[in-house]
């Protein structure tokens, strides 16, 4: 018989190729298999025979067809506690249920995103618990290296090393078009980042810690610092503030702190849009393994950082994040009481379900882009709401500082920074 890949509608995830490859679980029947490596599938020889898959959870019928000497699959490729029954010449010879304790279950992470694995990585573990199956992680091995100790019971694989007998497959990702609904139950636009994939595994829409643990307890830095990270992956991620991040540095310079950015990239950007790390900060930037940046940020007293991997990095481990954010909800991230968003400006685009993002555009502002709004969301987040935040996570978590933060003392610095930021400008006029 020969092999047929299914794949998804057509004009569906395009950027995806779907390959579950051949039905891996004997029934006992002669020609007939079956497994739930791409939704539910059934593979039958030649003969009048009839497939229907049902949604147990439900009792309904999810879909069904005639098939003969071919593989018949079901359109929805997420969780569906699956019943499948088979008949021939209109009596029913098999009836088979979703069984998934002890058996090996895949996990496919679509996504190569620092934050996006970060935050999906509990939903594994929660999977694995809830059915008390194998979970196999297909995931980049950088990324593996990170999870590993946190999460041993965990068998985290490359592609090549899917095993062949496999269960059950199930695809993590957000995927677009946003109205998919063949690979995910919902529209992610309307979940929290980590809400489309417990929708996928069926599991309940509740935010998971995710564990991420030093290996060295060695403190390298004997002076108090906090690390920032200031680049993002496109121009609606960054704080657009000019003044934003130079007098923030300054800011906790101020108070006695060493200042370390920690991005990737010094600089970063395309066509008009380029940003260097801030004026001030020390240059801790470099292709630096996961493992050094968990260890570095785990002696830091706070992290100050955009809507990122990095902020993802520094939630995991467990320390004060101040999360800078416009295009996306105030609660689409993880979270924390130290979120800044501006709610007086246009605000939350990634969320609007009429709006489609564009990952191709690293300028993109889909409601003020080329005006002179364009990304008002973080343009008008200030330093004295940063700073503020500054000062209450220092007050929350008893934080020694070489000068106590007060209001008073924060305004009287916001007031000598205005006097020189407009002292440059007249230079630069002049």
């Amino acid at each position: 018989m020969a092999e047929i890949k299914i794949s998804p509608p057509a004009g569906t995830n395009k950027y995806i190729s779907f390959d579950p490859g051949p039905v891996t679980q004997m029934t006992g029947l002669a020609g007939v298999k079956f497994d739930f490596n791409y939704g539910a599938r059934v593979q039958v020889p030649k003969g009048n025979y009839h497939v229907r898959f049902i949604n147990k959870e439900t009792n309904t019928v999810i879909y069904e067809s005639d098939a003969s000497d071919m593989v018949v699959a079901s359109p929805l490729k997420y969780f569906i506690n699956y019943q499948i029954n088979l008949y021939l010449d209109g009596k029913l010879i098999l009836s088979q249920g979703l069984a998934l304790e002890h058996k090996k279950v895949c996990l496919l992470y679509m996504s190569y995103a620092l934050g996006d694995n970060i935050a999906w990585i509990p939903y594994a573990q929660e999977f694995q618990q809830k059915h008390n199956c194998q979970v196999y992680c297909s995931i980049k091995s950088e990324l593996a290296d990170i999870f590993k100790p946190a999460y041993p019971e965990l068998k985290f694989i490359k592609r090549a090393e899917i095993p062949k007998d496999c269960y059950a497959t199930y695809y993590i990702s957000l995927f677009y078009p946003a109205d998919d609904r063949y690979h995910q139950p919902s529209d992610f636009r309307k979940l929290r980042m980590q809400g489309n994939i417990p929708s996928i595994l069926g599991l309940k829409q509740v935010e998971r810690q995710t564990v991420l643990k030093a290996t060295s307890k060695e403190r390298k830095i004997k002076e108090p610092y906090v690390c920032i990270a200031a680049q993002a992956s496109g121009q609606a991620k960054y704080w657009n503030n000019p003044r934003g991040w130079w007098e923030t540095v300054a800011y906790l310079k101020s108070l006695g702190y060493r200042v370390l950015c920690i991005d990737k990239n010094k600089w970063y950007g395309i066509n008009r849009h380029w940003q260097i790390i801030p004026y001030g900060a020390e240059d801790w930037t470099g292709d630096i393994p996961l493992q050094e940046r968990i260890n570095l940020l785990a002696q830091a007293d706070f992290f100050i950082g955009l809507p990122s991997g990095l902020a993802w990095l520094a939630w995991g481990i467990g320390i004060p994040v101040i999360l800078i954010s416009g295009f996306t909800m105030p609660d689409y991230e993880f979270s924390t009481p130290y979120r800044i968003t501006n709610k007086n400006v246009c605000y939350g685009c990634w969320n609007a379900p009429g709006i489609v993002f564009n990952n191709k555009d690293f300028g993109w502002c889909p409601r003020q882009q080329n005006t002179p709004r364009e990304y008002e969301c973080t343009y008008n987040i200030s330093v004295e709401q940063v700073c503020q935040t500054i000062n209450q996570v220092i007050k929350d978590k008893h934080l020694k500082t070489s000068v106590e933060p007060s209001d008073a003392g924060l305004k009287q610095y916001l007031l000598s920074a205005e006097k020189k930021s407009v002292r440059h400008r007249v230079t630069d006029i002049r």
